[in-house]
């Protein structure tokens, strides 16, 4: 089955820098779509950043600029660089996959997911 697991979170101060890595498993990587997506308790889940088939990257507009989604097709894995963090940018970060060949931002598109990595940044 459809396995996905984040790692890389942790604590940066303002301005700081960290990169996520997703390990993907259980089915054919580069046949889905990707993406991360970020919830603060309380508040629903917002889209962060998406990869299709074709590579073609999307970016919310909260995070255009500083954050880098890719995906490595042999190591089956989806990574997102965050650099310039802000603590707006605090949060669980998730991944997720879809077995279609464009997705973008569209949360409703996404059925698989991993357990979550958390991100803090402070002032």
């Amino acid at each position: 089955q459809v396995e996905l697991v984040e790692s890389g979170g942790g604590s940066v101060q303002d301005g700081g820098s960290l990169r996520l890595s997703c390990e993907a498993s259980g089915y054919t990587f580069d046949e889905y779509c990707m993406a991360w997506f970020r919830q603060v308790s309380g508040k629903d889940r917002e889209a962060v950043a998406s990869i299709d088939v074709d590579g073609t990257t999307t970016y919310a507009d909260s995070v255009k600029g500083r954050f880098t989604i890719s995906q490595d097709n042999v190591k089956d894995t989806l990574s997102l660089q965050m650099n310039n963090l802000n603590p707006d940018d605090t949060a669980m970060y998730y991944c997720a996959a879809a077995r279609f060949y464009r997705c973008e931002l569209d949360v409703s598109r996404y059925p698989y997911w991993g357990q979550g990595t958390q991100v803090t940044v402070s002032s």
